[in-house]
């Protein structure tokens, strides 16, 4: 039996442990910066199976690094991602509904994370088991990448050398988008992302618009600041405006903004003083996403000034875009076509049309997405994809994937997550899918395998290896970007989170 055999038939031999695993990433669903319970579930998991495992890494606190050796020999690198989003919480049921105890407003995944760490675990786990079953050299590094979804942990990881060192690093996503399902991303990879908070401050609203010494005879009627949430809306405004104005509308841009909650619920004549408003751009380039950061300074110093305020810039993420690599593209796809793609079984898609039913859409004989059982060549999919890209735009959208192409040699592919025929259907459809486990066990698994072979392939492949990183040296040395990272982790914002009170678990946004 060779070593990508024995990978395989782990992941067989360990399906249910694959299938609990994900069932309770899922239900923790905790959000950025606050993954509490699932990264200590990931550090005790790979404690037990042998890894040495850095709590904190980087700084932040639900970040981890794993490593284990099975001898001098090349280091290879996989992920976890945990990390869900608020006002997505659902039970994993075909019925919408939040997991019990909770309200909708909680978070829930949707990509999901919780399938892309599973996945992700069983790839190094099932690596791990073939490397020791045949003997093979080498090591493997397992990190686990809080605040995804709002680019979080890997500029910061990036900068501080927890890539460094790797002969390979291998990137799984579920499929969220066609052509991207089945198939490895082959010459467009994502741009660039910068997220910052712009926060306002009113310290003084009372001296705002009066004579120095005047009185306040009446505070309940008397002249204040505008305030905090005056200079969050005008910004929010004109940050719109700024769309229209400066960027083209094609290429797949986007800036998409947050307002953090104060918690503030009194309507009196007190103005807010402090509002907190976060913004996300995916853009194609380092300098494109400079020009418009640069105008959002303006327009946040200028609507503070107008509401008797001041502002500070807290970064959240300043990201790359990312590098190419051919080699690592072809190893992976060459794996991948040995697996095939994940199957659903008639249970799977018996659920599948009870969603269908419960969407108001008639259910459909066979309700899944014809592309979510088939291959698409990584050369094909690129073909689609650069449709409705000018020529001269090389990135297109944006994932924090893109820090490690510039550390070591990374491929970055998709295995369909369950979607459905028609529609369209409201998010909690597509969120239930990926926490039932009899429709998001295949993605997991098919995941897993395609992972360790590839893995496998690179630890076994001299000449494979060189290749992969021949090409990696070539091109990042032609334009090199270095870590854009200057920040400390921004943890200490108004991230919510779960809380444990009388009531039981509950969702919650705390203070600084």
């Amino acid at each position: 039996m060779s070593a990508a055999d024995s990978a395989t038939a782990w992941v067989d031999a360990n399906a249910a442990m694959l299938s609990e695993a994900c069932a309770t990433i899922f239900d923790h669903a905790e959000p950025a910066w606050r993954e509490y319970r699932s990264a200590a579930w990931y550090v005790e998991k790979l404690r037990a199976e042998g890894f040495s495992v850095e709590e904190g890494s980087g700084g932040m606190p639900t970040a981890f690094c794993a490593e284990w050796s099975n001898g001098d020999g090349p280091v290879l690198g996989m992920y976890a991602e945990y990390d869900a989003v608020p006002g997505n919480c659902q039970a994993p049921a075909p019925q919408e509904g939040p997991r019990p105890g909770l309200s909708v407003h909680a978070a829930g995944h949707t990509d999901p994370h919780s399938a892309l760490g599973i996945g992700s675990l069983g790839g190094l786990l099932a690596t791990k088991a073939a490397m020791e079953a045949h003997g093979l050299k080498g090591g493997l590094r397992f990190t686990g990448e809080p605040a995804e979804k709002v680019r979080g942990s890997k500029p910061i990881h990036a900068a501080k050398g927890y890539y460094d060192g790797l002969a390979g690093m291998f990137s799984f996503h579920p499929f969220y988008m066609l052509p991207l399902c089945n198939t490895v991303r082959w010459d467009t990879q994502c741009g660039a992302g910068y997220a910052m908070i712009y926060r306002f401050i009113c310290d003084t609203p009372q001296t705002w618009g009066l004579a120095d010494g005047a009185p306040i005879p009446q505070s309940h009627s008397d002249i204040r600041a505008p305030g905090a949430n005056d200079a969050l809306v005008m910004m929010y405004g004109q940050g719109r405006m700024l769309r229209d104005a400066m960027l083209p509308h094609r290429g797949g841009w986007s800036i998409s903004e947050a307002i953090l909650s104060t918690g503030q619920a009194t309507a009196d004549n007190l103005p807010a003083t402090l509002a907190d408003l976060q913004y996300l751009m995916r853009m194609p380039t380092v300098e494109m996403a400079e020009a418009v950061t640069a105008r959002l300074d303006e327009i946040a110093e200028h609507c503070a000034a107008q509401t008797g305020c001041r502002v500070e810039k807290h970064w959240v993420s300043k990201s790359r875009p990312g590098l190419t690599n051919h080699a690592m593209a072809g190893i992976v796809w060459e794996a991948l076509q040995a697996v095939g793609p994940p199957r659903w079984d008639d249970a799977a898609r018996d659920l599948m049309r009870q969603v269908q039913r419960n969407c108001g859409v008639a259910p459909d004989d066979d309700p899944l997405l014809p592309e979510c059982e088939r291959l698409i060549a990584p050369e094909e999919a690129e073909a689609i994809l650069r449709r409705d890209l000018p020529p001269s735009q090389f990135h297109s959208t944006s994932d924090d994937y893109t820090d490690m192409t510039w550390h070591a040699p990374t491929a970055r592919f998709y295995i369909a997550r369950p979607a459905l025929k028609g529609g369209p259907y409201p998010p909690w459809a597509m969120n239930a899918l990926g926490g039932m486990p009899e429709t998001i066990d295949p993605t997991v698994q098919c995941a897993a395998k395609v992972l360790a072979r590839s893995a496998l392939r690179l630890l076994e492949d001299g000449a494979a290896r060189d290749a992969a990183w021949d090409e990696f040296a070539r091109r990042r040395d032609a334009a090199p970007i270095p870590p854009l990272c200057d920040y400390d982790p921004p943890l200490h914002f108004k991230w919510p989170e779960y809380v444990e009170t009388a009531r039981g678990r509950d969702w919650h946004i705390p203070s600084d």
